[in-house]
């Protein structure tokens, strides 16, 4: 089985992207999946499932845009359905944190039989740098809804690194990772440390859901903005103001700080329109 290959779906994403790019330098197969990869695999098509799960040993999947999208669960219910029946290793699904809609969908992967590792994450902090989030920083503004909530927001290199070791390591099976960062901030502080890291003010708006929907529609279109108010309106209420182990529990290590995500991403010139 040693050269069966990690199948990663949503390997263009944020997440899968970095999934595939860690077990490429540590020179394991990888197969990247999507509606345009060598390996087809489209959610609206199940015919292209089989074919891309074949003699997989492990699979990271992601539901774009977001579990709560309508019919996402029962995808992914039948995603892991047929993985059990393609004799697939394990099952590694990224699930959101505090979401009802995310919770049914690893709800169904526990009831399919295949072994699975479940990565429940917080709100990414890439959506700052290359999500939809990224142009209002780039106009000096975060405007975003949830007033004085506090959230444990993650760095995706961290996601990306638990991923990894729940695809390849027999002891991350069956297990559940709560994924968030090492403290909680309100996106006031967020705004101050990227105002740091930048280099120039960037100021924290309290907007309404309504706006949040029309200022993601600017910059998303409406499919995105319709997912993303949804979830907003979900989880922003102070739900998610705590903050999880599953960083430590999967790696041994702490999980990456916001400040650190956001001099990194300055360095490497995710705003530098705005420099």
């Amino acid at each position: 089985m040693t050269d069966n290959p990690y199948l990663i779906i949503g390997a263009t994403g944020k997440t899968g992207r970095r999934v595939a790019q860690r077990l490429d330098a540590r020179k394991m197969p990888v197969r990247r999946a999507s509606r345009t990869a060598p390996t087809p695999f489209d959610w609206d098509k199940p015919e292209t499932w089989e074919a891309a799960l074949e003699g997989a040993r492990a699979a990271y999947v992601t539901y774009f845009p977001d579990l709560a999208f309508p019919g996402a669960v029962e995808r992914v219910a039948k995603l892991a359905e047929t993985a059990r029946a393609a004799g697939l290793g394990r099952l590694v699904l990224l699930s959101g944190r505090g979401e009802h809609h995310a919770r049914l969908g690893e709800e169904a992967v526990r009831a399919s039989g295949v072994e699975y590792t479940l990565i429940r994450a917080a709100w990414f902090a890439q959506n700052f740098s290359e999500g939809y989030l990224r142009a209002p920083i780039l106009d000096g503004v975060m405007p975003m809804p949830g007033g004085a909530v506090q959230e444990p927001i993650i760095d995706v290199e961290d996601i990306a690194d638990v991923a990894v070791a729940a695809l390849t390591e027999p002891r991350h099976a069956n297990m559940l990772y709560e994924v968030t960062g090492p403290r909680l901030l309100g996106f006031a502080d967020m705004a101050a440390i990227l105002s740091e890291a930048i280099g120039r003010d960037i100021a924290y708006l309290p907007i309404s859901f309504e706006a949040f929907h029309a200022s993601l529609s600017q910059n998303g279109g409406t499919f995105v903005a319709d997912v993303f108010t949804a979830i907003a309106r979900e989880t922003l209420d102070g739900r998610n103001a705590c903050l999880g182990t599953g960083v430590v529990e999967a790696l041994g290590r702490a999980p990456r700080d916001f400040a650190d995500f956001a001099r990194v991403a300055a360095q490497a010139g995710a705003w530098r329109a705005a420099a």
